[in-house]
């Protein structure tokens, strides 16, 4: 009965967040979390585990697949390259298109899991200033 009624009180929370607008940010919040696995699911056997390029496919793959850790490309050209494949930017055929396979969340997802990871995009924290 008390499991029930916890369960209850989370539906209701829940629904009432979602209702109220909240919802939204916390989805945005979780579009890296959703992003990573579409990228576990899609992209590992290429880019590798650690998306550094070292997937078990690269081996064969020339050029190489792209680092994703440290790519400087932008949102839009990594949509682009997703959305369309290597060959429809200039890039390595041997990347699919993924556009007709991929939802736009998921493309959205992806690339946000991707800004997470790279190395460029995280944050520098500051020393204390010395007392």
């Amino acid at each position: 009965m008390i499991l029930a009624r916890i369960c209850l009180g989370v539906f209701v929370a829940t629904a009432a967040i979602a209702a109220s607008g909240a919802g939204e940010s916390r989805q945005e919040e979780l579009a890296d979390v959703r992003g990573s696995i579409v990228f576990r699911t899609y992209c590992v056997l290429c880019h590798g585990p650690h998306a550094d390029g070292e997937g078990r496919a690269a081996k064969n793959l020339m050029p190489p697949p792209a680092n994703l850790t440290v790519s400087a490309a932008s949102d839009e050209y990594k949509e682009r390259i997703i959305r369309n494949g290597g060959a429809a930017v200039e890039r390595s055929p041997f990347m699919p298109p993924w556009g007709q396979e991929l939802t736009d969340e998921q493309i959205h997802d992806v690339i946000a899991y991707l800004r997470v990871i790279n190395i460029n995009h995280r944050p520098v924290m500051s020393a204390p200033a010395p007392k």
